[in-house]
């Protein structure tokens, strides 16, 4: 299913000329390796940032560290200035970020293993957030349900 969407993204990419980033956190690079898999994929991705840390985030996405500490890295803040940064820093017309939490720890009451936030960007128009709570799956599974969701809120905006 991931490639096949992945394939779906790039096709879509390459026919609106449209250029794209990635911006992981939990994910560790995930989305990118999924998009590059599929051949002729160079016509549309542009480039991918691992930020796993909270100082990659900010010295590679240029992510305010107030919203770091305000809302923590696993947030909707934080995945919105993570699109942000991913745009302002490429050449891409389209990014997505994805952070949250892949467990099997680090979960808490309020940020439990399975929370993960998305973020999409287009150039020139805003950027959407979704939350999805995946409950309580193996590590993998949660990573590679979020690289499902990351490359589904691609291909719609490569639609818009």
């Amino acid at each position: 299913m991931i490639y096949v969407k992945a394939n779906m993204l790039v096709v879509k990419a390459k026919s609106g000329r449209l250029r794209i980033a990635t911006a992981e956190s939990c994910t560790g690079g995930l989305v990118a390796a999924a998009i590059t898999d599929v051949p002729g994929a160079s016509e549309a991705f542009d480039r991918g940032f691992v930020t796993y840390s909270n100082a990659a985030k900010h010295d590679m996405l240029g992510v305010d560290e107030r919203i770091i500490e305000a809302h923590g890295a696993v947030s909707a803040e934080t995945a919105r200035a993570m699109a942000q940064g991913a745009l302002d820093h490429s050449l891409a017309d389209l990014a997505v970020a994805i952070t949250g939490v892949a467990g099997p720890g680090g979960g808490s009451a309020e940020k439990p293993v399975g929370l993960v936030h998305f973020a999409c960007a287009r150039r020139g128009e805003g950027v959407t957030h979704v939350e999805r709570r995946f409950g309580p799956l193996s590590r993998r599974e949660i990573r590679d349900a979020a690289v499902v969701q990351a490359l589904d809120l691609l291909i719609e905006a490569a639609a818009d």
